[in-house]
């Protein structure tokens, strides 16, 4: 039992260090330039984000403070801010990239990459999420797939973390048209954070019914980025979504 009441106690600090990383991370391109953002889909998805993290660090803190009636109706919250962060990120990352080019029809190796990073881990967002609202009665694993939530979301604060203090990694990334691939960096991170949380799991609780296949389902998302831009069924998707009225 004390082993199983850990993962309330420490969930709360990593949802807090996952915030604080986002922050710093964000600070120089996003929240020092508030007003100057080109479009409100700026806005929204910083927001979208943000106050889901937000929304983690304080429901792991009312359920470890024994606040639970305040836990499950700010938890109602999350029915429409999962939501929207993955409406809000698809539409953002559709305006990222379709107004950056002429055509759809042929499209370079780093565009069908990028829609893959991005729109493949809003599916896993996604369906974590489903998976700790359908298991809500059940706390164990309520918490550990909302948990799990944050690892598909690691690379858009590794990434400029990197770019701004760990610069000289990028030449031991690989590359894909000469741009270095840096979420190889917080692909490994995420995957050893969780493979520490699956090892844990089964030492302190003997279960593997939750970090072991979000594992798997994260190493799926990461090997899917690092190969699917090869795929011309996938590149045809690609044209075909960014064609599409979504911003």
């Amino acid at each position: 039992m004390r082993a199983e009441a850990a993962i309330y106690r420490n969930s709360a600090r990593f949802f807090a260090l996952f915030l604080v990383g986002l922050v710093v991370a964000f600070w120089p391109s996003y929240f020092a330039r508030l007003f100057e953002q080109p479009s409100v889909l700026f806005h929204l998805h910083g927001a979208a984000l943000t106050l889901w993290v937000v929304m983690l660090v304080a429901q792991a803190q009312l359920i470890r403070t024994g606040r639970r009636s305040l836990h499950r109706t700010l938890g109602k919250t999350s029915y429409v801010l999962a939501p929207a962060v993955v409406a809000i990120t698809t539409s953002f990352v559709h305006y990222r990239v379709a107004g950056s080019l002429q055509s759809f029809e042929r499209l370079p190796p780093f565009v069908p990459y990028f829609l893959a990073l991005t729109l493949n881990s809003l599916l896993v967002f996604a369906a974590f999420y489903a998976l700790a609202i359908y298991y809500r009665r059940d706390a164990g694993r309520h918490a550990r797939w909302l948990i799990s939530t944050v690892f598909p979301l690691f690379t858009p604060i590794t990434d400029r973390l990197i770019g701004a203090h760990w610069p000289s990694l990028a030449a031991l990334a690989p590359r894909i048209d000469g741009s270095p691939i840096l979420p190889v960096f917080g692909f490994a991170l995420a995957d050893l954070i969780l493979l520490g949380l699956v090892a844990w799991d089964w030492r302190a609780n003997r279960r593997a019914d939750v970090f072991a296949p979000a594992l798997a389902a994260l190493v799926l998302y990461h090997v899917s980025v690092l190969t699917l831009y090869r795929v011309p069924a996938w590149t045809a998707f690609c044209g075909w979504f960014l064609a599409l009225p979504l911003s």
